[in-house]
């Protein structure tokens, strides 16, 4: 069979390019624009591992036109005069990476919406690009988040005739940098807004079938809360690990967030503070489902007092941290 490969563009002075990736986001709260960025994302065999035929006719027959005006809501809650949280965050963060790598081409893509990796890589390309590091925003690796990204960029370099050299960032959940980022923002949410009785760490969940399939998601969790309950000085009475964002019938790992949400109060703890470390930047599932639904479910169930601790975002901290990560990752290539 041959392979039809896409033009390449005339030669540049050899660059770096350095690609950050997260999932996407919609380009307005609406539902016209909702409903094609849930079918690209639902569409990936990494997201939904059931047999494509029976779950593309469930995906349009039901959830499309449940879910898209469902979620539309959500971020008409969300949005910023500047657009989307998760875009808003993920272009300062490229672009405070950039300043501090002039020497390199930096830009965000996202896996299921707009800017697309396939146009970004064809821009580094045009830019002189021969060298990329990929770099998926999620602190723990997951197939259904980390391997799709990565997916996307094997995609487009399979049309490539000169292909760049590629190295990728698979995970930094244990990244100290990151970790101390982390830690630091709870500090000072405590400083400024006193300290609850108990810190919920929420995590985006996996269906159990994934990780009973070897999936290391839930482990590099466990070890994420783990070392920032050790920074925060915390006793495992103190502090509790869970997962949100469940969705469909399919056994989930827990506990659920949701759950908690509900069951804390019965148990005595009236005070909660929650953050999301599994999340670089703020989004529908932590604006809308952590720090607006998951405080009416608290104070439903019993609960007087509900804090979410934000995102690192673009915390000068984090900033530090990411640019230190990437410096790392850049070795031999830099110098």
């Amino acid at each position: 069979m041959t392979r039809h490969f896409l033009p390449e563009p005339p030669a540049q002075a050899p660059r770096i390019g350095v690609l950050l990736i997260n999932l996407g986001t919609p380009a307005a709260p609406t539902r016209a624009a909702v409903k094609p960025f849930l079918r690209r994302f639902l569409s990936d065999p990494r997201v939904v591992e059931l047999p494509r035929l029976p779950w593309q006719i469930l995906l349009h027959g039901l959830i499309l036109p449940f879910r898209s005006g469902q979620s539309a809501h959500g971020y008409e809650k969300i949005w910023q005069a500047e657009g989307s949280p998760l875009a808003v965050y993920g272009e300062r963060m490229a672009q405070a990476l950039a300043a501090r790598l002039p020497d390199c081409c930096v830009a965000h893509a996202t896996s299921y919406g707009e800017p697309t990796v396939a146009a970004t890589l064809a821009d580094f390309k045009r830019q002189g690009v021969d060298r990329l590091l990929v770099l998926p925003l999620y602190p723990q690796y997951a197939a259904s988040a980390s391997a799709a990204a990565l997916d996307q960029v094997w995609r487009v370099l399979l049309q490539q005739r000169h292909m760049m050299a590629v190295r990728s960032i698979t995970r930094y959940g244990d990244d100290a940098g990151y970790l101390d980022a982390v830690a630091g923002s709870i500090r000072r949410h405590w400083q400024q807004h006193g300290r609850g009785e108990h810190l919920l760490f929420s995590f985006h969940g996996i269906p159990a079938a994934q990780h009973q399939a070897g999936d290391p998601y839930v482990a590099e969790c466990e070890r994420t809360a783990a070392a920032l309950a050790q920074r925060l000085a915390l006793t495992p009475e103190q502090y509790t690990l869970a997962f949100q964002s469940r969705f469909g019938r399919a056994e989930w790992v827990g506990p659920s967030t949701q759950d908690l949400l509900q069951t804390l109060p019965q148990n005595g703890v009236k005070k909660l503070d929650i953050v999301c470390p599994g999340f670089a930047v703020d989004c529908l599932e932590t604006l809308e489902e952590i720090a607006l639904q998951g405080r009416e479910d608290f104070h439903a169930s019993g609960g007087t007092q509900y804090h979410y601790i934000p995102c690192l975002n673009d915390h000068a901290d984090w900033l530090d941290a990411l640019y230190a990560l990437v410096q790392r990752h850049l070795q031999g290539w830099t110098e």
